[in-house]
């Protein structure tokens, strides 16, 4: 029996053609309209076809193992990431597998090979169409997370952002609810700006957060207790009327921690503390 009978014959005298038919039935499927140019297409399937080439006529086996079938996974995996970013769904992502079966079929089913022979390969060619459909839309989940996840890291830091107001004087404007996971981020984003900046006063701004429950104020008061472990004083300013009321009804104790109704009242009392005012005309100077 030929070396290249079978699957691996059929790429060996019809890869162009088989090719062609791929883009084909990509381009007459119900990918998004414009979102890949033909030459892209093209490119893109004639790239893959190559590297699963080389692999179907070095042989394979049910787990597709070896190093060339390495190779296609890895190709795969770098197809996967690349159509995440671009925006494709995971049905359009698999799509580009699975459109490849019909042409292969069409190309095993015209080699002239008999009966027993072309159900053999029929059920090898199926088993290796679907393990790679499963190894690509893997790849898509695990690239769509690792997406999504750097992005809410993003997200966190963006809205956690510590300010240099003077020399020794940091503030953290807070926007939105404080959570468990929100909370970590806020207090280590607080204690690193402290040493960098080797702030002796922290100005924890409240003004954005909707709403202060007890587990908000517990968040906050784990917070205080971090930055001062650090050796620096904390002020929370952006305490509303309604936030007044709500932390005296949930008897929750703030201690001795210094709380002002606006930032501007927390970065005067932060400036006296470490020896200076503002003046009439909003200078700043060296307290006397």
């Amino acid at each position: 029996m030929s070396k290249h009978a079978g699957l691996a014959g059929i790429f060996e005298k019809d890869e162009a053609k088989i090719l062609s038919s791929w883009v084909a039935e990509q381009l007459s499927g119900e990918t998004r309209q414009g979102a890949l140019s033909e030459a892209d297409v093209k490119e893109a399937s004639r790239a893959f076809l190559s590297v699963l080439a080389t692999a179907v006529k070095n042989g394979y086996d049910e787990q597709l193992s070896g190093a060339h079938w390495d190779d296609v996974k890895a190709h795969l995996s770098r197809f996967s990431r690349e159509r995440v970013v671009q925006g494709f769904s995971p049905e359009e992502t698999a799509t580009f597998i699975f459109s490849l079966k019909k042409p292969l079929f069409d190309g095993l089913r015209d080699s002239g090979e008999d009966v027993d022979r072309l159900n053999d390969e029929f059920w090898k060619l199926t088993q290796m169409m679907d393990k790679l459909g499963l190894v690509t839309i893997s790849e898509y989940q695990k690239s769509r997370q690792q997406i999504i996840e750097r992005q809410q890291q993003e997200l966190l830091d963006l809205t956690t952002p510590v300010v240099k107001l003077w020399d020794s004087i940091v503030a953290l404007p807070l926007i939105g609810t404080l959570d468990s996971e929100r909370t970590q981020v806020v207090m280590e984003s607080l204690l690193d700006s402290i040493v960098e900046n080797e702030a002796a006063i922290a100005i924890i701004d409240i003004t954005g957060v909707p709403t202060v429950d007890t587990l908000v104020a517990q968040h906050l008061l784990k917070t205080v207790a971090a930055a001062r472990l650090m050796g620096a004083e904390c002020i929370i300013s952006g305490i509303r009327p309604q936030i007044a009321q709500t932390i005296v009804h949930l008897g929750v104790d703030l201690g001795d921690v210094v709380t002002k109704a606006t930032l501007a009242e927390a970065l005067k009392i932060a400036l006296r503390r470490v020896g200076l005012v503002v003046g009439k005309l909003g200078s700043v100077k060296t307290g006397e």
